[in-house]
């Protein structure tokens, strides 16, 4: 068994979102990821893993494959290996309670247009052809 006190574990910055990976587990990890108003993800994805949010507070908008899912309380989202998204925040700060398992849990990262030192890598843009 493994357990954390989710409240004890958050840690917000105004520059981006944090992904805290609080453990690991049967080919797979748990992370709490914690958002300030209006903080967006990278547009990526995960090849070889399987990716699942549950929303714990707060909340806003999962962008996948040109579709806008809203993200609340109680909510819970499955993306599927290779399946391209981006998280966008609300108003209010979230906290979201992450699952991956698979054969890789490497992200592979599109584009990150509200994070202006990020740079794509060698891996990503062979991954995405650009």
């Amino acid at each position: 068994m493994i357990a954390f006190d989710l409240n004890a574990e958050q840690i917000f910055t105004p520059d981006r979102h944090i992904e805290k990976i609080l453990g690991a587990e049967s080919g797979g990890d748990v992370t709490i990821a914690c958002w300030e108003p209006g903080q967006i993800s990278p547009n990526h994805s995960h090849p070889w893993a399987t990716e699942i949010y549950f929303c714990m507070s707060g909340g806003g908008v999962m962008n996948v494959n040109g579709e806008e899912v809203d993200i609340s309380p109680g909510k819970c989202i499955v993306h599927p290996p290779g399946e391209l998204h981006e998280y966008v925040n609300g108003p209010e700060r979230s906290i979201l309670f992450r699952v991956r398992y698979g054969d890789d849990m490497a992200a592979r990262i599109k584009e990150w247009p509200s994070y202006a030192p990020w740079e794509q890598t060698e891996e990503d843009r062979a991954y995405f052809g650009t």
